[in-house]
């Protein structure tokens, strides 16, 4: 037997103040003359014994009134035990764990695995009783959000019933322990546990993230799994969705790389992958998988316009649609505003003309000023910037450290007055590997130095080649800075020498690409050569790309939104399904954003002005369709040190019925209420029959 209310039991002290009083009451008898009559003597004495005979029971009764009060009060229940009238009469606290995950959409004779969840969710709270609560956990909601306990049984169905499959995934771990903060802050004597999922082996829990519940899940403690999965799902899923291309023009193509993967265990012929770009189809493959594999698809499109261009790939129906398409997101600039630092006009013409080739259509805004003009230039107002200087002491280099870190990007050139001292402290203030030396010297072709090695796969060198002709005409160099970037780098172009002619840098959020030799008369003939003017244009455009603002995540993940360089008050979020959030930037250059439990592109804009889009996709791990025997779930709760009694139930049958038998519900509250009633109407009568024979005593003496 176990007291709901064990507080009350202290009153089981005054129980002892119907002994005292009747032990007093003894000591305070006064002695009886009898009459000398034998009959009447004998009539006394058969009466003080009834008396006597009444008191003692009028104590005993007492003492149980005293003692079934106490009881009643202290609310006393057993376990697995029904008695008539009684069962299932404890309050309960029932957590129910809906697995709403995408895996749970997969279809069985009985309906969607969710399906089937929601209605054994509401035959059990039907089966509840007034007074007792209940709390709904959903798994994919990981870690985040607040659960409430209600009473209001016809509410809580009513969110049950409006419960969704979600694009987010979660581990099982994670709401077993937000049902564990439930559990112990409860008072109700029955503490139930639902679990009720598809038990995926690889969305338990997250390895080397388990709890100890040992405090919290005690032997009184009951959790009842329901498990719906038991049949083969076929299911192929788009588990990524990639840019190959790094530079980005209007009317130029973009390449992507899809990977799919067969989950099933039959092979899939010819599979129909199609690409959309702002919701019209550009472009379509069929694929063929082998079972358990999972392959990589090349796929392109022609970017139409500037701006934000919006990307997803889908691939056909199957019995789990959620993890079909993917997502993302690509920005055009239409205008890319920069500027020339220079300290001669004549060290820039080349490279002014290379980057103003381009005609009408060309993004590059480009303005020059002399490095004189670098420390009250406005840096937040170009995305790149040209620094060809020879002046070992260039006034504002920190301030054009901090732009490239900030993600600005920088090309830097010798100027044509360089010192091999001076462009080693320009180096040094950038954190460059600083030069080892000069190679050749300026206007003598005999010591000339030729290209040795290109890097090809640099997004320089994109879309530039036909098919697989990749080369490119060495110029000659005749004086050049021996730089090597000794892994601090990138070497793009290597020379004859083993230095390095062309070099980037990452730079915090940015990039510097470094130049050993100007493209100036005397020093080279690069300017003559075709590749020259494409090379300095795809150098400004990779630099100008602009860098993730935000970073991809999945369905449910908090959204970090980068407003760095910003000053607005407050941002407006659209989510993929049309509705928008209001979200209070604080002057704050991060802004977290929580509700992405859909797939798709979210759009953030202040004024109505797009200030950036980021795509959310689903988690590749919830797709995967492989089942977690029931020995290994019962090793995962001694991982976690359950100490309560876990039961298994068959969805398919009676799980209200196999409950109720398991469960431990009868309160006895009432039965030793009743007790005290009886009693006590027993001791009235009882007190007045030995009131009238002490009035008789009273008379005859």
């Amino acid at each position: 037997m176990t007291f709901l209310n064990p507080a009350v039991l202290f009153g089981l002290l005054a129980a002892s103040i119907p002994v005292l009083i009747h032990l007093l009451n003894l000591r305070k008898l006064k002695k009886i003359d009898f009459s000398t009559l034998i009959f009447l003597k004998e009539l006394q004495k058969n009466k003080i014994r009834k008396v006597r005979l009444k008191q003692w029971l009028l104590l005993v009764m007492r003492v149980i009134i005293i003692l079934a009060i106490v009881f009643a009060f202290a609310r006393p229940a057993l376990r697995g035990t029904s008695i008539g009238g009684t069962a299932s009469a404890a309050k309960t606290t029932a957590v129910f764990i809906l697995d709403d995950t995408f895996s749970m959409a997969a279809i069985g004779s009985r309906g969607s695995y969710l399906n089937q969840a929601k209605e054994t969710i509401k035959q059990l709270v039907y089966k509840m009783q007034e007074g007792d609560e209940a709390a709904l956990i959903l798994v994919s909601e990981g870690i985040s959000g607040q659960e409430s306990v209600t009473t209001n049984l016809v509410e809580f169905l009513k969110r049950i019933e409006r419960v969704e499959v979600s694009f987010a995934s979660g581990y099982i771990h994670d709401a077993v322990a937000k049902s564990a903060g439930i559990i112990s802050a409860s008072k109700n004597f029955n503490k139930e546990i639902y679990l009720l999922s598809d038990f995926q082996q690889n969305r338990i829990a997250e390895e080397g993230n388990l709890s100890d519940f040992s405090e919290v899940f005690h032997p009184g403690v009951k959790l009842y799994g329901f498990n719906y999965s038991g049949k083969e799902i076929y299911n192929t899923a788009v588990t990524d969705f990639r840019v190959q291309t790094r530079i980005f023009e209007k009317n130029k193509p973009v390449l992507f790389d899809v990977t799919i993967a067969n989950y099933s265990s039959s092979p899939v012929n010819d599979l129909v992958l199609s690409l959309f770009m702002n919701s019209e189809r550009s472009g379509q493959k069929s694929v063929d998988i082998p079972s358990g594999a999972t392959v990589t698809v090349n796929i392109e499109a022609n970017l139409k316009r500037t701006g934000y261009n919006d990307f997803f790939c889908e691939i056909e129906d199957d019995e789990i649609l959620q993890d079909n398409k993917r997502f993302l997101s690509i920005y055009v600039p239409s205008e890319i505003p920069g500027i020339i630092f220079y300290e001669s006009k004549d060290d820039i013409r080349f490279i002014d003309l290379a980057l103003k080739a381009a005609g009408e259509n060309n993004p590059l805004k480009i303005n020059s000023a002399n490095i004189s003009q670098i420390p009250s230039f406005n840096m937040s107002s170009v995305k790149f910037l040209v620094l060809c200087s020879g002046s070992g002491n260039v006034n504002g280099i920190d301030k054009i450290k901090t732009f490239a870190e900030n993600g600005g990007g920088v090309v830097l050139f010798p100027s044509s007055t360089s010192t091999l001292q001076n462009f080693n402290n320009i180096l040094a203030a950038l954190s460059l590997p600083e030069a080892e030396g000069i190679i050749g010297k300026t206007g003598e072709p005999a010591a000339s130095n030729r290209f040795s090695e290109i890097d090809f796969g640099h997004p320089l060198f994109s879309d530039i080649f036909v098919k697989d002709k990749k080369r490119i005409e060495s110029p000659d160099i005749f004086y050049n800075y021996k730089i090597i970037p000794s892994g601090k780098g990138r070497n793009i172009i290597s020379l004859l020498d083993g230095s390095s002619f062309l070099s980037e840098y990452s730079k915090g959020k940015g990039r510097i690409i470094v130049y050993s030799s100007l493209p100036y008369p005397g020093w080279n003939n690069l300017p003559l050569k075709g590749i020259f003017p494409l090379l300095i244009y795809k150098t400004v455009l990779y630099l100008s790309e602009p860098q993730k603002e935000f970073e991809d995540l999945y369905a449910g993940g908090l959204a970090i939104i980068n407003l760095s360089g910003r000053s607005v008050p407050h941002v407006k979020i659209a989510d993929p399904d049309g509705s928008s959030s209001a979200v209070n930037t604080s002057g704050e250059n991060f802004v977290n954003y929580r509700r992405t439990a859909e797939a798709g592109i979210y759009t953030v804009s202040s004024n109505d002005d797009v200030i950036g889009k980021f795509q959310v996709n689903t988690d590749p791990a919830e797709s995967i369709m492989k089942y977690m025997p029931a020995d290994e779930f019962n090793e995962y709760l001694e991982s976690i040190s359950f100490k309560g009694d876990y039961v298994n139930i068959d969805p398919g049958g009676d799980p209200s019925g196999e409950i109720l038998q398991a469960r431990f519900g009868s309160e006895l509250w009432k039965i030793f209420a009743v007790i005290a009633l009886m009693f006590a109407l027993v001791e009235m009568t009882v007190a007045r029959s030995m009131k009238k024979d002490l009035t008789e005593i009273n008379r005859s003496s």
